[in-house]
């Protein structure tokens, strides 16, 4: 069954060129509506389905949309054109951070983040220890998470997500931040869900992870998907697209 589609997909976002340093510089632009904001294409035409229970590696250059993909398939943004297309229950590390609240606690951000995710209270209480424990964060937990590292972040919310036990697991650059052993705990539990049948997204540059992850990747490049195959077909061609850059 495919679990998540793509048809045509173009996210578009207006960027602003600069912004005005006097009074005087604002009524100018006013005056000039049409040259305040770029247009950006963030994902160009992108038509690719994935099936239910398989590990796709999304891979390219920063800017070339991977972020952009995650977001779409977990209903941050709506496309600009296309059709996108999810069936089952979304969850995941998708932006360091995002969904938490600087000036609560680790555990009081449990609670959100598992309301946020469609959790029942009771649901949440049941498996706050267990996400405690994965997180490894210790007395740090009732700690306002603004005091956090990135790798306690990181911890914390990939904890979360594998937890709410979803259908679909996004994953951007979740190896980016942490040490090695916390590490070698998320391999195998995304290779557990793997095991269940689960739908994994993931977002790395890591060549070595999406090998070892990954039964097929998909290679960005500029917004425009310009290759679909192996991990290794891809990253050849992804070599090759870096050369052609760097020349």
């Amino acid at each position: 069954m495919t679990q998540i589609e793509f048809e045509n997909v173009t996210q578009r976002f207006r960027l602003i060129r600069e912004r005005p340093d006097t009074l005087r510089e604002v009524f100018v632009r006013l005056l000039k509506q049409g040259e305040r904001y770029l247009p950006f294409e963030a994902l160009k035409n992108a038509s690719f389905r994935i099936r239910q229970g398989e590990t796709l590696g999304i891979v390219g250059r920063n800017g070339s949309g991977k972020s952009t993909t995650l977001k779409l398939i977990s209903g941050v943004y709506r496309p600009t054109s296309g059709t996108v297309t999810v069936r089952g229950k979304v969850a995941g590390l998708i932006e360091l951070g995002a969904g938490f609240h600087p000036d609560l606690t680790g555990r009081e951000n449990i609670f959100i983040n598992g309301l946020i995710l469609k959790m029942s209270r009771k649901q949440i209480q049941q498996r706050e220890q267990r996400i405690i424990e994965f997180s490894e964060l210790g007395d740090f937990i009732d700690s306002p998470i603004k005091q956090y590292s990135s790798g306690m972040y990181m911890r914390l919310a990939f904890s979360i997500a594998v937890e709410v036990d979803p259908e679909i697991l996004l994953l951007d650059e979740v190896f980016a931040v942490g040490d090695a052993g916390f590490r070698e705990k998320c391999v195998e539990r995304i290779k557990d869900f793997h095991r269940r049948g689960k739908t994994i997204v993931f977002v790395s540059h890591a060549m070595p992870s999406v090998k070892e992850l990954c039964s097929r990747a998909i290679l960005l490049h500029e917004g425009a998907l310009v290759a679909d195959g192996s991990p290794d077909h891809i990253f050849e061609v992804y070599g090759d697209v870096l050369k052609r850059h760097e020349a």
